[in-house]
């Protein structure tokens, strides 16, 4: 990035000195190990520690200006030549920087939310694009109110597209991310329960489309028309949405106006799955069907292809080119990654749940079993987190999901186990929950489960839970005592 520092201040409304106006901003960085000659290094307070505390620190490190939300006298008199920027809320002031930015992107902005799989999507997306021209995204999941702003800051200007991922939590969260990204393209994948505790009574799929509210002049917006509430919020925030679906054939009666790109899953061996894209005639191009190999597996894999493929078309991109993108994506680490350990399968999609990607990726992984040698499955899972008053309905469900799997066996961490229980009692599920208080129990029962011969040649065995689990410690248990097993 390079802004001045006048404009960086007016566009986070503080005050500066006349002799600090040409200085040339090249790098934002809210941690003072990360700031470099150039840096505005924004204060942002925490939990555990606060960045008013490192200013010092960063200036030592070359930042030319601190972004503060109260007075710093000490590090005013010590640092006379590093001006401070005083504004009522950092976070805030951060993202309005960043627009600031963003408003002198030439290239296209894509925006990108959803409740499953965006994360996923965003690292297909840039895979596909970065052939068409050079592309930056947010990296990980790093798409909050710091996350966002911050890799839009890190791109250099030059590229030709910014792919950025939103993720909300609270009621208000899309509109100041959608303020500062100023989107030529939203996408909103889907919508689901996931940080309803948060979000209010409007519900997910509105939240989520507060994103087409905040489009640049000719911005474009495209939604599943695989969820009711969502298709029906996309058309009230913008009537002009364009649909994507893993369900519905262009032809179809049912289908909305605006449908314009459907995939199906036609196929799968180890590599991922196979699947046909099929696009309505839009953005000057006429229609088009054509196959791809995809990292993915199942109706979900079939879902992001469709994202992609419509998003791409929008975006002006050929399907060669899309196809060789999807084919040539590498997934983020833990997300549905799949490898063999001694008699094992071992599935790690261990990042994070909510009962739409829970569901999503039970199906998956009994899909990965029936591929894989006898097709025996097991489940090491933990509680799916920050869904309010409906967190007990979504863990019964859950365990009624996982009856219908037959799973040979089922670990669980966290709470509301007892309504897994419940809900795996009611599908007359073949074994009983296990739940285990922490990764020392699970090391004794995985043990057992492997000695008592209950894990066939080929099992897979699914990693699946929100963060606070840890369930990627229980991966490395298994795969240790597969391995010591072998």
């Amino acid at each position: 990035m390079r802004l001045s520092l006048d404009c960086a201040a007016r566009a986070a409304n503080a005050a500066l000195a006349e002799g600090f106006r040409n200085i040339s901003v090249t790098a934002v960085a809210t941690d003072s190990r990360a700031a470099v000659p150039g840096s505005l290094f924004v204060c942002i307070p925490g939990e555990r520690v606060d960045g008013h505390d490192f200013a010092e620190s960063a200036a030592d490190r070359g930042a030319c200006a601190v972004l503060a939300q109260h007075p710093l006298p000490a590090f005013a008199e010590k640092r006379p030549g590093v001006p401070v920027l005083l504004v009522e809320d950092s976070v805030k002031a951060l993202g309005q920087v960043a627009h600031a930015w963003r408003r002198t992107f030439a290239g296209k902005v894509v925006g990108l939310t959803g409740t499953a799989g965006k994360t996923t999507v965003k690292e297909v997306l840039a895979s596909v694009l970065s052939l068409a021209g050079k592309t930056a995204k947010t990296e990980m999941n790093h798409n909050n109110q710091i996350g966002m702003p911050m890799a839009m800051l890190a791109a250099d200007g030059g590229e030709r597209f910014w792919v950025m991922e939103a993720g909300i939590s609270h009621a208000g969260d899309m509109d100041e991310l959608g303020a500062v990204m100023e989107p030529d393209l939203a996408i909103v994948l889907n919508a689901g329960t996931g940080h309803t505790e948060g979000l209010g009574r409007e519900g997910v799929a509105w939240h989520k489309t507060r994103l087409f509210t905040h489009l640049s002049p000719a911005g474009k917006a495209m939604a599943s028309a695989d969820y009711p509430e969502l298709a029906r919020c996309a058309l009230e925030a913008c009537p002009e949405v364009k649909f994507f679906s893993a369900r519905l054939s262009l032809d179809d009666p049912a289908a909305p106006a605006g449908l314009a790109c459907t995939a199906r899953e036609e196929g799968a061996d180890d590599r991922g799955s196979v699947y046909r894209i099929s696009l309505a005639a839009i953005a000057g191009r006429p229609a088009a069907s054509f196959v791809c190999h995809a990292p993915l597996r199942g109706e979900s894999g079939a879902e992001n292809c469709a994202a992609v493929a419509l998003a791409c078309r929008l975006l002006g991109v050929d399907e060669a080119t899309i196809a060789k993108g999807i084919e040539g994506a590498v997934l983020p680490p833990q997300r549905f990654r799949r490898f063999d350990c001694g008699r094992l399968r071992l599935v790690d999609d261990s990042y994070n749940a909510n009962p739409l990607s829970m569901g999503r990726m039970l199906d998956a992984a009994a899909e990965e079993a029936r591929r894989h040698k006898k097709g025996a499955l097991a489940l090491v899972l933990g509680e799916m987190r920050e869904l309010g008053s409906e967190a007990e309905a979504c863990h019964r469900e859950l365990g009624r999901h996982i009856a219908c799997l037959k799973p040979l066996a089922v670990f669980w961490k966290g709470g509301l186990a007892a309504e897994v229980a419940e809900g795996m009692r009611e599908g007359a599920c073949p074994v009983p929950l296990q739940p285990v208080a922490d990764f020392a129990e699970f090391e004794a029962k995985f043990k057992a489960f492997l000695d008592a011969g209950l894990a066939p040649e080929g099992v897979a065995v699914l990693f699946k839970g929100s963060r606070y689990n840890e369930l990627e410690k229980a991966l490395a248990i298994a795969e240790r005592l597969a391995g010591e097993a072998d």
